[in-house]
């Protein structure tokens, strides 16, 4: 049995307690990194980031959001247990999910190969209406199956068009953030 990561094991800041405090620009680094290792995009992945950054992501204010709502999502990316599960079967990860509160980098990393997984599900074509980002996007949030069926065409619900708005938004914010950190954004997917 895999033991668990230590927290914050490559020196990846923690999250301030402080709400509002949070910006996905911290951790460039971290992105960039975990983008490479799993063949994604770093603005998808860092896009993706800058839209989960709607609540602090302090690990002590996620331990107690945790016990008050057990199946919350966790982590810099806010994973949910089943899609951490998926993700750490397919790529023999060590560690738990309640790692993710407290490691930020490995957070980035299991999203990144969250990202790839989705990636590889992703019928070659697709409606125009999406670009393959965006689609990978949505399927970070909604699910693989619903991403597929967008895909084809099935129109997104209000809160996965909702999350597809913010998604277009934070675009900008986040080739800004991995440009201010050195790393050339290649053109979206």
């Amino acid at each position: 049995m895999p033991r668990s990561r230590p927290a914050g094991h490559r020196g990846a800041p923690t999250p301030p307690l402080r709400p509002g405090g949070y910006d996905p620009a911290d951790y460039a680094a971290p992105v960039v990194r975990g983008a490479a290792a799993a063949g994604v995009s770093p603005l998808l992945l860092m896009t993706v980031l800058y839209n989960e950054a709607y609540k602090p992501h302090h690990p002590l204010l996620e331990r107690l959001w945790q016990w008050w709502k057990p199946g919350a999502s966790l982590g810099l990316a806010n994973m949910h247990r089943a899609a951490f599960e998926r993700v750490r079967r397919a790529h023999a990860l060590p560690g738990r999910w309640q790692d993710l509160r407290a490691d930020p980098e490995f957070a980035v990393e299991v999203a990144a190969l969250h990202l790839k997984d989705l990636d590889r599900s992703l019928p070659a074509h697709h409606v125009r209406r999406y670009t393959r980002d965006e689609l990978l996007a949505l399927g970070y949030n909604t699910g693989g199956r619903n991403m597929r069926a967008f895909a084809r065409g099935v129109p997104p619900g209000p809160l996965a068009r909702s999350y597809l708005r913010r998604f277009r938004t934070h675009r900008d914010r986040a080739a800004a953030a991995l440009a201010a950190a050195g790393h050339r954004n290649p053109a979206p997917r």
